[in-house]
Parts: C-alpha cells; structure tokens; sequence
C-alpha cells in the first residue's frame, strides 16, 4: 500500500478543437508526454465521488467557498475487479491551492474501509495519518455513491520542471446510477467532441511560454468542476421533468 500528497495550484480552460491542435504544435518544445501517453496514446481515468443524502458537498462546492473538500475513489481500469489498484483520495482547495492525499488499495479493500472502516494492515506513519483524515472526514458526513465521472486523458510535464503537468480530458462521461467502479463505463457527456478540458497544474508560476501562446490563441481560464458540472445536469433535468408533469397535470 501507497500513499501520495498533492499541494498545487489547477487552472482550467475549455478549449475548442482548432484551439487544442494550435496548443498541441507548440507543446512538445517545452513537454514531454506522460509516460502512458508516449506516441499519441490516452489513458483512461475512472471515479466515484461520495456525497451526503442532500448532495451537501458538491452543493458547498459550486458556491464556490474559501475551503471546499470532496472525496472520490479512483481507478485507470474499466471494468476494475476487486484486486485491481484504486486511489482513495480525498481532496481539498483552500484558497486556491489544491492539497489532495491518498491511499492505494485495491478495489476490494477499499469497498470494504467505505462500509466499515476496516482498513488494511500498515506500519508506515503517513499512512495511518492519511486513514485518520479518512475517518474524520466519514465521522463528520454520512456519504454514500453518489456520482460517476470518467474520461480520455493525455497528459505531459515540463522538461526543466516535472512539477508543471498538463492534461487534456475527452469524453468526460457522468451517470448517478450503477455507481460502483467494477462496472463498465457509459453515461451521458458533458462537454462536446469538440472540446477538450485542459487544466494547468503547477505549483509555482505558469510558464511565460504558455501564458503567451494561451494569449495568441485567446484561450481564458474558466471555472469547470467535473462533478459540479454533472450535479448540474442532473439538477437542470429534474426541474424540466418536473415543470412537465406540471404542464400535464
């Protein structure tokens, strides 16, 4: 078992496909590509984020808070089996600066610690000090499966500064039902064929190449959460089902 910590800034565009390829010429001067990404190639990524019976968490989020915190089960296999690895993590934005921690499980003892807090033995520190953020976290909401997101992703990293990381996500797909990462992926889309979600994750500055190349393409940073996107879907269509069993009535 492994654990992760994560403390840096993300910065998000949505990009038009004329937008991407302009981008896509101009980043293998400064990048090179995720090593699961070598030669054009994509990798999968697969989620389940946990809320309370009142959606609270991602409610508090898409108002946009000083302190927001969410925590979702991750995994780069689809359909995963229950020896498959998965990422628990849970992760918090205080003032702009992401920190996200996580434990590697597998997809059975994961199941198992969400149901009953019963955790997989573990001698290292940081480990149980991950599983005791874990726990209080469960202690102070009562979650349950609430939504799945998947997506195509291409990534790259800066060639003087591997703490500057690039990804382009397609494809990003939500449903609210069958929400278990042992079952295939589907559901409805979010953004179109034709967009690509980029988002900057650094932990210092952006590079002056890229704040220029962004300026030439008018490219602009805008505020786009996965799941906060999917919630309000989901929230839109209930209220038009909603006004037409009125409109029946």
């Amino acid at each position: 078992m492994a654990i992760n910590t994560f403390a840096r800034k993300e910065i998000k565009f949505l990009l038009s496909m004329e937008q991407y390829e302009s981008l896509m010429e101009e980043i293998p001067k400064h990048m090179n590509p995720d090593k699961y990404c070598v030669g054009g190639k994509e990798y999968g990524v697969y989620n389940i984020y946990y809320d309370t019976s009142d959606d609270f968490l991602i409610r508090e989020s898409i108002s946009k808070p000083y302190y927001k915190e969410k925590i979702r089960l991750r995994s780069y296999y689809s359909p995963a089996s229950p020896d498959d690895t998965v990422f628990l993590e849970i992760k918090k934005k205080i003032g702009g600066i992401v920190a996200k921690r996580r434990v590697t499980l597998t997809l059975a003892e994961a199941d198992e610690y969400l149901l009953n807090r019963s955790k997989p033995d573990s001698s290292k520190y940081i480990t149980k000090q991950v599983f005791t953020e874990l726990d209080a976290f469960l202690n102070m909401y009562d979650i349950a499966p609430k939504q799945y997101i998947s997506y195509q992703r291409t990534a790259f990293f800066g060639k003087d500064n591997k703490d500057f990381r690039l990804t382009f996500d397609r494809k990003i797909t939500e449903r609210r039902t069958d929400l278990s990462l042992s079952q295939p992926s589907f559901g409805n889309f979010i953004i179109g064929a034709d967009q690509r979600l980029m988002e900057v994750k650094v932990s210092d500055s952006v590079p002056e190449w890229l704040i220029n190349k962004l300026s030439e393409l008018q490219i602009y940073k805008t505020s786009f959460s996965k799941y906060g996107k999917a919630y309000q879907n989901y929230i839109y269509d209930k209220i038009m089902t909603n006004r037409s069993v009125l409109a029946n009535v």
